[in-house]
């Protein structure tokens, strides 16, 4: 099993990679679009039909997956012997760090159903929201890399 386990790590994480990269990319997009469409919408007349179609298919065609395959790779890493050492810090702050990124995710979910029923929060705020993966990735990628 432990062979397996070997043979199968590298393969794993590179998955996990590939989708986290994913995830991240809707998640800087997403809210950029929200920008778009608040800003649209604020104007009298300007179409936004295809702003709800671009965030829904960019949900739950690339984002929802990505994030499900994050999870599912991320918790096999997390449970393979010897990889993680939770004595130490980095694997909290980055567990923290992921809880608060799916946190943002299931806000953006939130936010496109009220951008479609007209109820939009303002450019500016999307704006400043569209911060908050940055954020989180540099606690992540620093937890990961630094491991301290």
């Amino acid at each position: 099993m432990t062979d397996l386990l070997s043979l199968l790590y590298p393969y794993v994480k590179s998955l996990h990679v590939m989708a986290v990269i994913s995830w991240m990319a809707g998640l800087f997009y997403l809210p950029r679009l929200f920008v778009y469409h608040a800003e649209r919408a604020a104007v009298a007349g300007e179409p936004t039909a295809s702003f709800v179609i671009m965030e829904q298919k960019l949900l739950k065609l690339i984002m929802n997956p990505a994030m499900i395959v994050t999870w599912l790779t991320g918790l096999c890493l997390v449970l393979t012997p010897g990889v993680v050492s939770w004595s130490m810090i980095w694997p909290w702050s980055k567990a923290v760090a992921v809880l608060a990124m799916t946190w943002f995710h299931m806000w953006c979910a939130r936010q496109r159903r009220l951008l479609k029923a007209g109820e939009a929060l303002s450019g500016r705020r999307y704006r400043m929201m569209n911060e908050v993966p940055t954020l989180l990735m540099f606690v992540i990628v620093l937890s990961v890399i630094v491991k301290f």
